[in-house]
């Protein structure tokens, strides 16, 4: 019913770990984070990749997606050494999600510095020049770029993040939508999934409040869960997509991350017939 996000593995485990550990308790679709000692694209020779995949294939699984924290990189940084680094890291992340077979590469627009901010016209500039180098790589790797709403980002609304994309023009370019992302920044997240709904390739769940930016276990937040199948059904989230996929933050994720899907499951969400537990 859910995927499984490697957030709270990332510091502890090694992805290949991580992935047999999520999938001894149920978990078959999973967005891997790209981090060192987890998963980092200069540590993994073609060898390392290759068996990699092999071990997701042979398991049965599907890597959905691959996902560096955003908060680590900005592609719309003021400083050109910090854009051409941040550029570089995710050159090599789409080429690994094309070694892994994943799906997609979550990426952030970039961020403004909070009390000075540059334009919106400059870091939209240095957002479109990233799409112009990672989008190419992306479709000769076999993966696609997702673009996420994030609070952090210059364009934290779906409606603003949707309209630079418009304006890009490039329809390969899909939309991650985090509903715990749209709920912080005080965003209608039924609204949001129905105006992203033709770009609209994954969902995030986690839970939050509105002071604190969080992605807690399901229960330690405000978000109004109950209302979020009606939304994903109003839009046809369902077959032919990935299963929501949790991205819980946690220092105890084994039972956590099984605690919140069994809450949730409670809650009328029919992705597929099988529950991750």
């Amino acid at each position: 019913m859910f995927g499984a996000n490697t957030y709270s593995y990332m510091r502890s485990h090694s992805a290949e770990a991580c992935l047999a550990r999520l999938a001894d308790h149920g978990f078959d679709e999973f967005e891997i984070m790209v981090h060192p000692g987890h998963l980092w694209p200069s540590d993994l020779s073609t060898e390392q990749r290759s068996a990699l995949r092999a071990v997701i294939e042979q398991r049965g699984l599907t890597l959905v997606s691959l996902n560096m924290p955003n908060i680590d990189i900005n592609v719309a940084a003021a400083a050109q050494g910090m854009r051409i680094y941040s550029l570089k890291l995710l050159v090599d992340t789409v080429r690994l999600a094309g070694d892994l077979g994943a799906r997609g590469v979550v990426i952030g627009p970039g961020k403004a510095n909070p009390l000075f901010p540059a334009s919106a016209n400059e870091l939209t500039k240095y957002f479109f020049e990233a799409l112009d180098l990672l989008c190419p790589i992306a479709e000769s790797a076999g993966t696609a770029l997702w673009v996420e709403n994030m609070p952090f980002a210059y364009l934290p609304g779906i409606g603003e993040l949707l309209a630079a994309l418009d304006q890009y023009g490039n329809d390969k370019v899909r939309i991650i939508y985090d509903i715990p992302n749209a709920y912080f920044i005080g965003e209608d997240f039924a609204d949001g999934l129905k105006r992203c709904a033709d770009r609209l390739e994954l969902v995030h769940l986690s839970d939050t409040g509105r002071a604190a930016y969080r992605h807690d276990p399901v229960g330690l937040g405000t978000v109004p869960f109950a209302d979020v199948p009606r939304a994903l059904d109003a839009v046809g989230y369902g077959a032919g997509k990935p299963k929501p996929m949790l991205e819980i933050i946690s220092r105890d994720p084994d039972a956590d991350i099984i605690a919140s899907a069994a809450k949730l499951a409670v809650l009328g969400f029919q992705h597929s017939n099988s529950l991750a537990h």
